[in-house]
């Protein structure tokens, strides 16, 4: 597995440009908040009463998608795995009360479709294609790097 530098570097090519890079800090946010909200959205009784499964984990399938990813993240570094058990508790929490005031799919799909525009006119405005072309892993180091870039600001 490469080591966080590498994956980090290699994510930074595509990512110069300061306009790319802002939208960046606000659009790949966004992305795993919507991420985890349509995850949130599925009705656990829909997967677990048709394979008999009784975990009592699976409160939301969005709890058992971030476990699986803090998995990723502890690997590359307890920093980074700090900081992205952070964001999921507080995109856990978020989507919560989401739900409780609007339909969250619906909510989670438009915010995942705006973001995701937004990255993309990020990109065209860099001149260089997203990272995760080349390596879907890429998706997952995108909000690594953001939260790297925003707390070691100098």
């Amino acid at each position: 597995m490469k080591t966080q530098k590498q994956w980090f570097d290699e994510y930074a090519v595509s990512h110069q440009h300061t306009i790319n890079q802002k939208i960046h800090y606000v659009c790949v946010p966004a992305i795993f908040f919507s991420i985890v909200g349509m995850f949130m959205s599925i009705n656990p009784a829909l997967i677990t009463s048709k394979s008999n499964l009784h975990l009592p984990i699976v409160e939301n399938w969005a709890t058992v998608l971030l476990l699986v990813l803090l998995i990723f993240y502890i690997r590359l570094s307890i920093g980074t795995f700090i900081k992205m058990a952070l964001f999921s508790t507080i995109c856990l929490i978020g989507n919560y009360y989401i739900s409780a005031v609007t339909h969250l799919c619906y909510f989670s799909l438009v915010l995942f479709v705006i973001a995701w525009i937004g990255q993309f006119y990020g990109h065209k405005l860099e001149g260089k294609k997203p990272s995760f072309l080349k390596d879907l892993q890429f998706l997952l180091i995108g909000p690594a790097w953001v939260f790297e870039k925003l707390t070691n600001k100098q």
